[in-house]
C-alpha cells in the first residue's frame, strides 16, 4: 500500500474518518459486553468463588475469641435504658439464659466464620488473579462507558453526517437539485429548518434548567451537544447557500423547485410550525430527545449502512450473480431472484429502507449487467427490501413484540413466513406476466449447473470467512447468529471479507481476466465509510424528523376523531389499512410502530382484530407505504444509491404508459394485492 492511499481530503478528516471511528466503537463496546461475560466465566472456571475475589475482601470487626459465659452474665445484667420505652417492655419478660447463651454462641460462630473466609479469599488472591481481574474490571468500566456513551455517539454521528449531507447535497428530496430557483429554495428552507431546531433545542435545554428537578450533568453535555450540532449544521446550510456551486441551469419551476425540499426539512418545518402555534417550542427539540432514549437501536441503522457500504466494495454480490448467469434467465426472473434473495439480508437489517440504502446500488448495478430494462431494475431495487420485514430475525418485529404484550416473536414470525411467501408469489406473478418482454429460454441443465458450479467454487472462501467469525464468536463469546447479535457481528464480517480480499487479490491486480478490480483494504473502508457517512446523515435525521411528525399526530389527537372501537371487524380493517399506509408514506417504520401502538393498535383489538393478524396487515401496509407516491420512501433512497442520471435515464424511456412508469406500478400491483388479501382473507375465518 502506498503512502499517498492515506492521504484524505478535508472533508474525510472533518467527518468520514471520525465517522469510522465512532461506528467501530460502537463494535468494540457491544463485543466488550460479550467478551466481558466470558472472562466471568473463566475466571469463576480458574478459581471457584471469583464472584468473590472480583474486589479485596474486607477483613471482619466482630470478635471471635469473645468470652461465652461472661457475655452471657453481661446480657442478663444489662438493664433496658430508662427512655427507652420498647426495650423495658421487651425485658418485663424475664430473659431466658439458654436462649442468651445460643443467641451469643451463634453470633460467636458467624464470627469465626467470617474471619475463615477472609482468610480463605486472602490466600486466594495470587498475582495471577490479581492480574486476571485487573483486565476483567477494566473491559466491565469499558463497558458501562460504553453504555452510557451511546447517547452522545449517536449525536455525534448523526450531526456530524448531517452536516456532511447538507454540505454533498445529500439529502433525501423528492427531486435533485437541478436549477439555480431550486438550489436557492431548498438551501433556504433547510437553513430556515435548521434555525427552527437550533431554536427549539436551545429553548428545551433552558426549560429544563428552569425546572425544579435538578439536570445532571450527563443530560446538560446531552443537550449542549444537540445546540452545538445544530449551530454547525445550521451554519453549514448557510455556507451552501452562500456558495452557490457552478453547473446548475439558469432560472428554474417554482413547483419543481420546492419538490427539491428535503424531506427532513419539510417535517421539520411543518412540526416546528405546529408546535409553534400551540406553545410548544421545545416540542421538536423533546421528540430528539426520545430519540436518543432509542439510541442502540439508531446506532444500529448506522452499522447497518455502513455494512452494506463495506459489501458494494467487496466481489461478494457479483458471485452471486454469477451463479445464475449460466441459467440465461430472463432480466424479469433475473428480477424476482434478486429480490426473493435480498429477503435474506432485509430480515437482519431491519427495515426495507435500510436495505434499500445499504445495498439497492449493488443489486441494481447487477440487474443492469445482466440486461435488465432500467424500469424494471429500479422497480426491483426499491422492492428489494420489502420482503423480508416478516421474516426471522427482523428488528422491527423484535420492537413490536417488545412494545405489544399481546403478541410474541414466535407467532409474529411463524405468520411471517406465510406473508412472506404471498408477497413473494405476487411479486413474481406481477413480473414475469404483466410486462414481460423477454421469452423464456433457459439454458439447458447440462450447460448451466457445471457452470452454477463453478461459479459456486469462487464463493466458498467468502463462505468459511462467514463461517469463521460466526463459530468465532459462537464457541469464543458464546454469542449466536440472531437479532440482537447481527449489528455488531455484520460489520466483523464484512471487515474480515475485506482483509481476505486484500491478502488474496492484492497480487492479482491487473489480471487477464480483469474481474479482479480490489483497490485495497484501506481504499476499500475508506470509500465505504465516506459512501456511509452522508447516507447515515440523511437517513437519521430523516429518522429523527419523523419522531417529531408522530409526536405532531399524536399531541394533535387526531385519532381520538374516529371511533375508539368498530361494530364491524370488517369496517375496522379497512380504516386501519389506509391510516396504516398513510403513516407507511410519511413515517420510518420503527417511529410509527411506536405511534401505532400507542394509538391505533387498541382501537383493531377492541374492534375484534386479532393482534398477530393486525401486526401483520401492519407490516405490509407500510411497505405499500414506502412504494406509494407521491413520497414512495423507498423509490427516493433508490434514487439516492443509484443515481439522479439513472432514474432520468429510466423515465425518458418510451413505451405505454405502464412501461413508462413499471418502477413505480409494478411494486404497487404487488404489494396492494397483497395487502388486500392479508388483511381481509383472514377475516373470513374468524371475524
Amino acid at each position: 500500500m502506498t503512502k499517498g492511499s492515506f492521504r484524505r481530503s478535508g472533508l474525510e478528516w472533518f467527518s468520514s474518518l471520525p465517522a469510522c471511528l465512532l461506528l467501530l466503537s460502537v463494535v468494540l463496546f457491544s463485543t466488550s459486553s460479550d467478551i466481558h461475560n466470558q472472562m466471568l466465566r473463566g475466571g469463576e472456571q480458574l478459581w471457584s468463588g471469583y464472584y468473590k475475589l472480583r474486589m479485596d475482601p474486607v477483613a471482619p470487626t466482630c470478635n471471635a475469641d469473645r468470652d461465652i459465659d461472661a457475655a452471657v452474665a453481661q446480657e442478663l445484667a444489662q438493664k433496658p435504658a430508662d427512655d427507652d420505652p420498647m426495650a423495658m417492655l421487651l425485658d418485663a419478660q424475664e430473659k431466658n439464659p439458654a436462649d442468651v447463651r445460643l443467641a451469643i454462641e451463634r453470633s460467636v460462630a458467624d464470627c469465626k466464620a467470617a474471619y475463615q473466609s477472609y482468610d480463605s479469599l486472602q490466600d486466594k488472591l495470587t498475582p495471577g488473579v490479581k492480574a486476571y481481574r485487573a483486565v476483567e474490571l477494566f473491559v466491565a468500566d469499558l463497558i458501562a462507558f460504553g453504555l452510557e456513551s451511546q447517547r452522545y455517539i449517536l449525536v455525534l454521528l448523526v450531526m456530524m453526517c448531517a452536516a456532511t449531507a447538507t454540505l454533498t447535497r445529500h439529502h433525501i428530496a423528492m427531486r435533485a437539485m437541478e436549477t439555480r430557483l431550486d438550489y436557492t429554495v431548498s438551501l433556504t428552507l433547510q437553513t430556515i429548518a435548521n434555525a427552527m431546531l437550533l431554536g427549539s433545542s436551545l429553548i428545551f435545554r433552558q426549560s429544563s434548567l428552569g425546572t425544579e428537578t435538578a439536570v445532571s450533568s450527563d443530560d446538560l453535555l446531552l443537550h449542549n451537544f444537540w445546540v452545538a450540532g445544530f449551530a454547525c449544521l445550521t451554519l453549514a446550510s448557510l455556507y451552501r447557500l452562500v456558495r452557490v456551486p457552478t453547473g446548475l441551469a439558469p432560472g428554474g419551476q417554482p413547483n419543481k423547485a420546492f419538490l427539491a425540499v428535503p424531506l427532513y426539512t419539510v417535517m421539520c418545518l411543518i412540526s416546528g410550525s405546529y408546535f409553534a402555534l400551540i406553545g410548544h417550542t421545545s416540542g421538536i427539540g423533546i421528540y430528539l430527545g426520545k430519540m436518543v432514549e432509542l439510541a442502540d437501536m439508531f446506532l444500529n441503522v448506522g452499522l447497518y449502512v455502513w455494512v452494506g457500504m463495506m459489501l458494494k466494495q467487496t466481489r461478494l454480490a457479483t458471485l452471486v450473480f454469477n451463479l445464475f448467469r449460466p441459467w440465461r434467465m430472463p432480466p424479469e426472473m433475473l428480477a424476482v431472484v434478486a429480490v426473493l434473495v435480498a429477503a435474506v439480508p432485509t430480515a437482519y437489517t431491519g427495515a426495507s429502507g435500510i436495505f434499500v440504502i445499504a445495498a439497492g446500488a449493488v443489486i441494481y448495478s447487477e440487474l443492469r449487467a445482466a440486461g435488465a430494462r432500467r424500469q424494471l431494475a429500479l422497480a426491483a431495487t426499491a422492492m428489494s427490501g420489502s420482503l423480508g420485514v416478516v421474516l426471522r430475525p427482523c428488528l422491527l418485529v423484535v420492537v413490536i413484540a417488545y412494545l405489544n404484550r399481546e403478541v410474541t416473536t414466535d407467532d409474529l414470525f411463524g405468520w411471517g413466513i406465510w406473508v412472506f411467501v404471498l408477497t413473494a408469489a405476487m411479486f413474481s406473478a406481477v413480473a414475469l406476466t404483466v410486462n414481460r418482454q423477454s421469452k423464456f429460454n433457459l439454458a439447458p441443465v447440462s450447460e448451466a449447473l457445471p457452470a452454477t458450479l463453478k461459479a459456486l467454487r469462487s464463493l466458498i472462501p467468502y463462505a468459511l470467512v462467514i463461517v469463521g467469525v460466526v463459530l468465532l464468536y459462537r464457541f469464543a463469546l458464546d454469542v449466536r447468529m440472531d437479532e440482537f447479535s447481527a449489528p455488531r457481528l455484520l460489520p466483523v464480517i464484512m471487515l474480515s471479507i475485506l482483509v481476505y480480499e486484500h491478502v488474496s487479490f492484492k497480487n492479482k491486480k491487473g489480471s487477464a481476466t480483469g474481474e479482479i478490480n480490489h483497490q485495497g483494504l484501506e481504499r476499500s473502508v475508506r470509500g465505504a465509510t465516506n459512501d456511509t457517512t452522508a447516507e447515515i446523515g440523511a437517513l437519521l435525521l430523516l429518522l429523527g424528523l419523523s419522531v417529531s411528525i408522530g409526536g405532531v399526530i399524536e399531541r394533535s389527537q387526531i385519532m381520538e376523531a374516529f371511533p375508539q372501537a368498530f361494530d364491524s371487524a370488517w369496517s375496522a380493517m379497512l380504516l386501519m389499512v389506509v391510516i396504516l399506509v398513510i403513516l407507511g408514506m410519511i413515517m420510518d417504520a420503527f417511529g410509527a410502530v411506536i405511534l401505532v401502538t400507542a394509538t391505533v393498535a387498541s382501537i383493531a383489538y377492541s374492534s375484534g382484530i386479532h393482534p398477530i393478524h393486525f401486526w401483520m396487515v401492519t407490516l405490509v401496509a407500510f411497505e405499500l407505504g414506502y412504494l406509494s407516491p407521491p413520497v414512495a420512501l423507498n423509490h427516493l433512497l433508490t434514487r439516492q444509491v443509484v443515481g439522479e442520471a439513472e432514474v432520468l435515464a429510466a423515465q425518458q424511456e418510451d413505451g405505454t404508459f405502464y412501461q413508462r412508469h413499471e418502477r413505480i406500478i409494478m411494486p404497487l400491483i404487488a404489494m396492494g394485492i397483497s395487502l388486500v388479501l392479508v388483511a381481509f382473507v383472514p377475516l373470513m375465518f374468524y371475524a
